[in-house]
């Protein structure tokens, strides 16, 4: 079918003869002389501006290109018959820690040592492509938190930007409660199911600034039904070769478990634990086992300008 976008300029049609009847004629000039010695050299030149005179158009003509005009401005489009477009999955939104602390090698990618973020970008990444039906987001918090990407169902986007993200872009220290409140915020802004608000947090560290606690973020989600998963990076074991010889540490000494543990508590989730890539790759295999909600069908109708 035909569809107009601005069906409201045919109002216009009749604007040839509004102002036909209501604004003044010209003024005739026939009367207007001049008076010369020599009549007889100025008859060619007279005849000559004659012939070259153009002719007015016909009043159909005119009439026709108007009533043209009018349409092509009104921008018709030709409307196929709509597409239903089925939308089975989530609104899922995930909040990356960018802290200082996620620069530490303690993970391995195909027999080469990474830092915990390019782990996290590589596990998540291939998350984001499995996650076909699904709204996706993405939050990256420091010392502050930032919405990179709002719920969109561009995968691609959201892991192109993923992978863009670097440590210390949001600052060296860790603003768990800022990324849950920036979260609940951007899901308040939607009217839809909130059975379907999910939020996977993933940090390697405490909460050290921002001006929420976490705790009392998380209360904040579980009242407006924002289910949070959290989860815990970071190897328990590192060993450090220096000068003096071969050292052990714990890299994740600063790991926050109880306060995570509770987060997920509170907003009916779960807390998950990953010291390696192998254990990352299996929490986010078991989070994409979570049962979609069946949500109102979206309509697509194709048009053609």
């Amino acid at each position: 079918m035909i569809h107009f976008e601005w069906p409201w300029l045919f109002l216009t049609l009749p604007l040839p003869l509004i102002v036909r009847y209501l604004l003044p004629a010209t003024t005739s000039v026939e009367n207007a002389a001049l008076r010369v010695p020599f009549i007889e050299d100025f008859q060619s030149l007279n005849q000559e501006i004659q012939h070259k005179t153009i002719k007015r158009w016909p009043l159909w003509l005119a009439t026709l290109a108007w009533i043209l005009l009018v349409i092509a401005a009104s921008r018709p489009q030709w409307w196929d018959e709509p597409i239903e477009l089925p939308v089975n999955g989530r609104d899922l939104m995930m909040a990356v820690d960018l802290s200082l602390s996620m620069q530490y090698k303690d993970f391995r990618i195909k027999d080469r040592t990474v830092n915990r973020l390019t782990a996290t970008k590589w596990v998540a990444g291939q998350f984001i492509e499995r996650r076909v039906g699904d709204r996706l987001g993405l939050i990256l918090f420091g010392e502050q938190a930032y919405l990179q990407v709002p719920l969109t169902f561009d995968r691609q986007t959201v892991r192109t930007l993923l992978n863009e993200s670097a440590i210390g872009l949001a600052g060296q220290q860790t603003a768990i409660g800022d990324a849950i409140g920036l979260a609940v915020k951007r899901f308040l802004h939607k009217d839809e199911n909130k059975e379907s608000w999910i939020l996977i947090l993933l940090t390697d560290g405490a909460n050290t600034a921002g001006n929420i606690e976490p705790l009392k973020a998380a209360e904040l989600a579980a009242q407006e039904g924002l289910k949070i998963y959290t989860i815990g990076i970071g190897a328990d074991e590192m060993v450090l070769r220096d000068f003096f010889g071969t050292r052990h540490i714990n890299p994740s000494v600063d790991l926050d478990e109880k306060t995570l543990k509770q987060i997920a508590e509170k907003t009916g989730g779960r807390y998950f634990r990953a010291r390696d890539t192998a254990e990352l790759e299996k929490i986010y295999a078991l989070l994409d086992q979570l049962e979609p909600i069946q949500k109102d069908n979206l309509f697509f109708r194709p048009s053609k300008a």
